[in-house]
């Protein structure tokens, strides 16, 4: 199964909205075809370790990250294969909490008479997939939060200098992230100050460039710059009723979408709940939310960060400085949210942290 799964991640940019599933064949102790599932429309990991195994997957063991399809879409159903190519059991790690799926797979599965075992490396197979299924779950994109801040938690110095914080190795580890996400967002301060193109760049292997979102809920940010250069890729503008008519027309004159929902929680800018739930149903399973402060914190007031990437840089700037989360925050201490620590990686002369938000009950 740990093979499985990291056959699996090769897929991880590329798969999107699907799963990026991998599958090992296994048959006297020897494996005899492996595969996963590179884009949408091409074949799913089954079919490519089964048509890898020919004739050797008869009687054979199939060891997938997750629960085999039923249902017909760009390909046949998995289940079908598997079932036709004869193997005699089948290890899934989880069950696929799509709609279309639920169980219906290992239940046809074992209707047909195969062995199969579900649970084996779910845990490890559950952290390769998490945006995926967080997605299918919630409807929702999966929130990361990515800041690069100083040792004292400052993005931007007291004259609103920020680059750049961090050295050129953390910014280029960023564009990896960013080749991990579907959507790219930012609020309308942080597009003012920086004019971002949302692009990834310097990464070999990154698929489509993900799609731009601003966060603009009273029209602040002209039409015009690399954000708003279709030949970048696409844009999105979330904003609310109260933007000027004029700038959502030049929006939409400059080939970007636009959606309005209702005003944040403050009475400002945008609903965020709505904006990941919108993201969603675009396709996108994992947003990064870049800045700027406003829209962390916000984040952070909603609860709605599932991750958390915090490039730190070995300086400090004081309280005169942006803070990375402009909110007013909790107030006790008990009723902070909680992270966990997944990973620290150094990064040049800084410092990467891969973070996850723990439940109130434990869970994350």
């Amino acid at each position: 199964m740990t093979r499985a799964v990291a056959l699996g991640e090769h897929g991880r940019r590329s798969a999107p909205p699907n799963p990026w599933v991998g599958c090992v064949v296994v048959r006297d102790g020897d494996v005899v075809g492996e595969g996963f599932h590179v884009r949408p429309g091409q074949p799913h990991a089954e079919a490519v370790a089964l048509a890898a195994a020919g004739a050797s997957a008869r009687g054979a063991t199939v060891v997938v990250t997750l629960e085999p399809c039923t249902h017909h879409g760009r390909t046949s159903p998995c289940a079908d294969a598997l079932i036709a190519a004869g193997v005699a059991r089948v290890v899934v790690a989880l069950e696929d909490p799509d709609p279309r799926v639920q169980g219906t797979g290992i239940e046809r599965l074992r209707d047909a008479g195969l062995e199969v075992e579900v649970g084996v490396g779910a845990a490890e197979a559950a952290a390769s997939l998490a945006s995926y299924l967080h997605h299918r779950r919630t409807g929702r994109a999966l929130c990361l939060a990515k800041v690069a801040s100083t040792l004292d938690g400052r993005i931007a110095a007291a004259d609103g200098t920020s680059q750049w914080i961090t050295g050129e190795a953390a910014r280029e580890d960023a564009h990896d992230l960013r080749a991990e996400c579907q959507a790219i967002v930012v609020g309308s301060g942080t597009a003012l100050a920086d004019h971002p193109a949302l692009t990834v760049r310097g990464v070999e292997d990154a698929p489509v460039t993900p799609l731009r979102v601003l966060l603009d809920g009273r029209g602040r940010v002209p039409a015009d710059g690399p954000l708003f250069d279709p030949s970048l890729g696409p844009t999105l503008v979330f904003t609310s009723e109260r933007a000027p008519t004029d700038r959502v027309d030049a929006w939409r004159a400059a080939g970007a979408k636009v959606e309005t929902l209702p005003a944040g929680a403050d009475g400002s800018g945008v609903d965020l709940e709505s904006v990941l739930s919108v993201l969603g149903g675009e396709g996108v399973l994992q947003a990064m939310f870049e800045g700027g402060a406003h829209v962390h914190g916000a984040l952070q007031a909603a609860g709605l960060a599932d991750r958390l990437v915090a490039y730190v840089a070995p300086t400090l700037l004081g309280t005169a400085a942006t803070p990375a989360f402009a909110w007013h925050g909790p107030a006790t201490l008990a009723a902070a949210a909680r992270w966990r620590i997944e990973r620290i990686s150094p990064i040049g002369a800084d410092v990467r942290l891969d973070l996850v938000r723990v439940a109130r009950d434990g869970g994350t």
